[in-house]
């Protein structure tokens, strides 16, 4: 079927008080593990590409842009494609033409007033496209080979009116807010602080992105959908899944060395780490 937008997606999630699952996908394996993993579990999903991902492709777009296209184009579910973290005003300009239908403008290292000027500038542009932005306020950490920051540090948390300000300022669609995840945990034991979702939720009329949820335990993540996150990012839960599975083969088969063998268990493993994360999210048995 047709690509559907990031924004519709989120946007029905959040009248319905639900969250849409939105995987970062590296290889080929991802993206079609994502997608099957959406269709097992008979959900929308998001495709997302991130710059990093970018970087490890040499620094060319296109290639796993057109790879997600083409299969979120054959996909039994509504799949949309999303830039993710983006730093780089080129690749930001790059998202329209490949297929992308939203990004997420990652200026939130700056200082707020920095943050909020590139923030604004970024969303002028995308707006002007026909696409739907997406922006971070609160550092999450662990992004960059950077350690998580503590589930009750000061900088990982959002302040609501903070908040309130910089997206009425900036003019952003949805806002990725810091209420105790971090990029890059492969442990599940992050605390979220719900009693501040709450108050994020109440202070804005925009739909909230919980970022670092691979290390975010199920009750955390359910709760959290409950208290206002429409939209839920996963990524190091996928490789986890895929790396282990291909090192259990490679232990199994020392003299494996048709990339296919283990290729395929570790995309497998990834489908069913997708199909489960979705039906937690959605509540379908």
């Amino acid at each position: 079927m047709p690509l559907v937008t990031t924004g519709e997606l989120v946007t029905r999630a959040a009248a319905d008080r639900s969250a849409v699952a939105a995987f970062n996908v590296i290889t080929l394996e991802h993206i079609e593990a994502v997608v099957a993993g959406a269709e097992s579990a008979g959900s929308p999903v998001v495709l997302q590409v991130s710059e990093n991902a970018v970087k490890f492709r040499y620094g060319r777009l296109l290639p796993l842009a057109r790879a997600a296209v083409a299969a979120g184009e054959r996909a039994e579910v509504p799949v949309a494609l999303h830039l993710d973290h983006v730093q780089s005003d080129d690749l930001l300009r790059q998202a329209p033409a490949a297929g992308f239908s939203s990004v997420m403008y990652d200026a939130a290292r700056l200082p707020y007033l920095d943050n909020l000027a590139a923030t604004k500038a970024a969303a002028d542009w995308a707006h002007a496209q026909g696409l739907w932005i997406e922006a971070e306020l609160g550092r999450l950490g662990g992004k960059n080979g950077e350690p998580p920051l503590d589930a009750h540090a000061p900088g990982a948390r959002t302040d609501p009116a903070e908040a309130h300000a910089f997206v009425a300022d900036s003019g952003v669609d949805a806002l990725a807010v810091a209420i105790g995840s971090a990029h890059a945990m492969t442990t599940r034991t992050a605390t979220l602080d719900h009693t501040l979702l709450k108050r994020l939720s109440a202070a804005l009329d925009v739909p909230l992105v919980l970022h670092g949820s691979s290390g975010v335990p199920d009750g955390e993540l359910t709760e959290a959908v409950v208290g206002g996150i429409a939209k839920v990012n996963v990524g190091t839960a996928l490789n986890l899944a895929m790396t282990t599975a291909i090192r259990e083969f490679l232990a199994a088969h020392p003299d494996a060395v048709d990339s296919r063998t283990y290729l395929s268990v570790g995309r497998e493993a990834m489908v069913r780490a997708v199909a489960r994360i979705i039906t937690l999210l959605t509540g379908t048995p």
